[in-house]
């Protein structure tokens, strides 16, 4: 089952958007604590494994990942500035920042995205009758 090529398109602009944010930032989570720049060197390297699945037109592990990813980050990001992260104090006054609010955005698009196409199967039912 495919995607229509603008909601594939749409999905792998918004993972290379999350991924680049991750890369561009991980130097600075590796200041904060290893771990955190391991995760976000990780959550770069997810989302350009998912944006390749999505752009194959593999919904299972394509999507399933991306959402995965996305998920993840987002609420790590809320955690991160309410509750603190293992060996991290909260960091109320960080919610602001323009890479997070970007990362932020785009996670939730994406996740709003996936939540859409794992559940509406009506493009691929036209495609098979064509």
């Amino acid at each position: 089952m495919r995607t229509s090529k603008i909601t594939a398109a749409v999905g792998i602009a918004l993972l290379l958007m999350i991924g680049a944010i991750h890369f561009a930032t991980a130097r600075d989570s590796f200041g904060d604590a290893t771990y955190k720049g391991i995760l976000f060197v990780a959550n770069g390297v997810g989302s350009l494994i998912a944006a390749f699945g999505v752009a194959r037109g593999v919904r299972t592990w394509g999507w399933g990942l991306g959402l995965l990813i996305a998920v993840s980050a987002f609420v790590g990001y809320a955690l991160s500035r309410t509750v603190g992260l293992p060996m991290l104090p909260a960091e109320p006054d960080k919610w602001f920042e323009p890479m997070g609010i970007a990362s932020f955005a785009a996670e939730g698009a994406l996740s709003l995205l996936v939540a859409w196409v794992l559940t509406h199967k009506v493009e691929a039912r036209q495609q098979h009758s064509i």
